[in-house]
């Protein structure tokens, strides 16, 4: 069989592939940051022994390699305990160990430990989108909130100040969960810092969570009513994408309708295109706001590849098309957060689930870096220095 390019490779000039283009984005990337980590493991892990031929390698394990020793941050990230360093860097990870608003599995909880674990298996480079995250960005870890077991409304607390904390530095959040009732105290912590600006959400879920109560409390189904409470938050610019199934309450359904918010089913997406779907989500949240947030819930991804996740519903999405999703969306809006919720480790099988929000994760990166928004020049328009502590209604 005769190649169509013929000999002197006309056709992969003129028409080529991302697998070629990749190879050439590839050559145009430094190795800068990839030196200051190998010198630094000299300096904190000794050189190696003697009979190690590669003498990159240090004694002890410092930075990415190997993938499977070393201390849990993501992704190997520099673990920052003084977190008034935190705007020092591009990035800050922060976990919210707390599963307290779950109302059927537990063990979300763990999410943070499981999604840390298993990002030691990437290297931050990236082949289709030529992104080198150890290249182009300064990324950290800053631990985890401390939150209160049995107390979702002292967590919140603690959760808002967290996020408001990082989010006013100028580093960009990403939040490790935890259940999906920290959507609530995450959105609070970042419209804190908002002044009079606005806030858009983007949620990717199978469930709507627009519940006031749930079981007597704000619960993980109830954290968008109580976000758009919040003026810097309206629920006109929520979007939610993949809802559907047998697990959507109709007391959020109500909310929902009598709120305007604007809801896509799996069906819908698939009807329209990621395309068109997408800027459906982009128009509706951006429409007289000044940024988006970001909350992916894993479980809006089909059942079969993220069974560990507290309330899992089969016929969500397939993983290419959330993943196609996020791409279309954080490349062409303002992103201000993101946060990653509803892993449970106890219910993973070969830690796929966890895998699945890591790849959410440092696909978000890549995009952010992509187009611009990362690393930032300057601090942006939208954070206020002013801490407006006023900024949601009085729980009871």
């Amino acid at each position: 069989m005769t190649s169509s390019s013929g000999a002197d490779g006309a056709f992969e000039r003129l028409h080529p592939t991302e697998g070629m283009r990749a190879l050439e984005k590839e050559r145009a990337l430094p190795l800068t940051g990839w030196q200051q980590e190998v010198d630094q493991a000299h300096r904190y892990g000794l050189e190696a022994a003697d009979s190690i031929v590669d003498r990159r390698i240090s004694t002890f394990s410092r930075g990415e390699l190997p993938h499977y020793a070393g201390i849990n941050t993501f992704m190997k990230a520099p673990y920052i305990e003084d977190v008034n360093r935190v705007g020092e860097f591009d990035v800050a990870i922060l976990g919210v160990p707390h599963d307290s608003g779950t109302t059927y599995r537990p063990g979300t909880r763990f999410g943070p430990q499981g999604i840390r674990r298993i990002s030691a298996l990437y290297t931050p480079y990236n082949y289709e989108m030529g992104v080198d995250l150890r290249e182009q960005i300064k990324l950290c870890d800053v631990g985890d909130i401390f939150t209160i077991p049995a107390n979702n409304e002292k967590s919140f607390d603690q959760i808002s100040k967290g996020v408001a904390h990082v989010f006013s530095s100028g580093a960009f959040p990403i939040i490790l969960g935890g259940d999906h009732s920290i959507g609530f105290p995450t959105v609070r912590g970042v419209c804190r810092h908002l002044g009079d600006k606005k806030v858009g959400i983007i949620h990717f879920d199978r469930h709507v969570d627009t519940q006031e109560i749930d079981l007597d409390e704000r619960m993980h189904t109830c954290p968008w009513f109580h976000a758009t409470n919040m003026a810097n938050a309206p629920a006109p610019n929520l979007v939610q994408l993949g809802i559907g199934g047998w697990q959507v309450p109709r007391e959020g359904v109500k909310v929902c309708r009598e709120r305007g918010t604007n809801v896509l089913t799996v069906t819908d997406i698939c009807d329209m295109g990621l395309e068109a779907a997408a800027k459906f989500a982009i128009e509706r949240a951006t429409d007289g706001t000044d940024c988006v947030y970001i909350s992916f819930d894993i479980d809006c991804i089909d059942a079969g590849f993220v069974p560990g996740t507290g309330w899992p519903e089969p016929g969500g999405l397939l993983p290419r098309e959330a993943l196609k999703l996020l791409e279309l969306i954080v490349r062409n809006v303002p992103v201000c957060g993101l946060e990653v919720v509803e892993v449970s480790p106890p219910y993973d099988i070969s830690d796929m689930t966890s895998l699945m929000a890591t790849r959410v994760i440092c696909d978000t990166m890549a995009h952010l870096v992509v187009s611009g928004q990362l690393p930032r020049k300057a601090l942006p328009s939208w954070i206020s220095s002013t801490c407006n502590m006023q900024v949601d209604q009085a729980w009871r």
